[in-house]
């Protein structure tokens, strides 16, 4: 119980800090919006080891963070394996097609109307497929390797990225497209000028949303068959070894990884889209 009322008053100085950092006179400075959220993290992850430590918690049910943070070291040529086949395989190659094929689609689509009502209703249906389902065809039909992991995510960050470029293509008003007109300014040049330009937010909202598409797709597809390597694949194996910390490794690499990955497209959108009123 002594940890328990530990874990209670870390809990309640954390809480403490945060408010005091929150409504203080630098709470708009960028070094204190950085250490609120790095404190309560911190504050969750003690108040975790001396939760599981003080009440005898058995690792198989949940392991303490302090376990999590050995097998890490521990298991280091693993988890960088695991990553490179899940991630930079399966994850990367099938989001950097499946954005490709999307942006081209889009370009091709609203030149069409007819396209253009077809695809939109068919891209939210498909998009609204379960992964359980989708995910078994593609294995069987190109293998149990990466490549089946990569069409999986393709296809699902595929639509919401064709769906909002659709939709970004469009936000133009007549007075800018007539202003166009006035400059003798053909198809190829309003679209690369003016319409391209408009549509980035629209387009970094569909890119955004496939980076955390692309992580949950390359790792469940790997449920439904994989080599003996990928994180889906060992979260599988060792959740029935009752090996949890190789488990909630497993989930931290992701993690860091899924949060890099919208960050590096946030600091893409800002770079791109810096005219844009939500910037500023």
């Amino acid at each position: 119980m002594t940890l328990a009322a530990v874990a209670c008053a870390v809990w309640i100085l954390g809480w403490w800090m945060n408010v005091r950092l929150a409504n203080g006179a630098s709470s708009d400075a960028i070094a204190i919006k950085i250490l609120i959220p790095a404190i309560f993290g911190l504050t969750i992850v003690i108040v975790w080891e001396l939760m599981v430590r003080g009440f005898e918690i058995n690792p198989v049910i949940l392991p303490a963070p302090s376990d999590v943070i050995e097998r890490l070291g521990v298991s280091g040529a693993t988890l960088w394996a695991d990553f490179r086949q899940t991630i930079l395989k399966g994850a990367l190659v099938g989001y950097l097609l499946g954005a490709a094929a999307a942006f081209v689609v889009a370009i091709i689509a609203d030149r069409s109307d007819f396209l253009t009502r077809g695809i939109l209703p068919v891209g939210s249906f498909m998009a609204a497929l379960p992964i359980v389902g989708t995910a078994p065809i593609f294995v069987k039909w190109l293998g149990s390797d990466w490549e089946s992991k990569a069409a999986v995510v393709g296809v699902m960050v595929f639509f919401p990225i064709l769906v909002n470029a659709v939709a970004g293509l469009k936000d133009t008003n007549a007075m800018q497209r007539d202003l166009m007109r006035t400059y003798a300014a053909g198809y190829w040049a309003t679209l690369f000028k003016l319409r391209l330009p408009s549509a980035m937010p629209f387009v970094f909202n569909g890119l955004k949303i496939g980076t955390t598409l692309a992580l949950i797709g390359a790792i469940v597809a790997e449920f439904f068959g994989s080599p003996t390597v990928g994180m889906g694949f060992r979260i599988s194996t060792s959740f029935g070894q009752l090996a949890l910390d190789m488990v909630w490794a497993e989930i931290v690499v992701a993690a860091i990884a899924g949060s890099a990955f919208y960050g590096l497209m946030v600091m893409i959108e800002k770079w791109v889209t810096f005219w844009h009123p939500s910037q500023r």
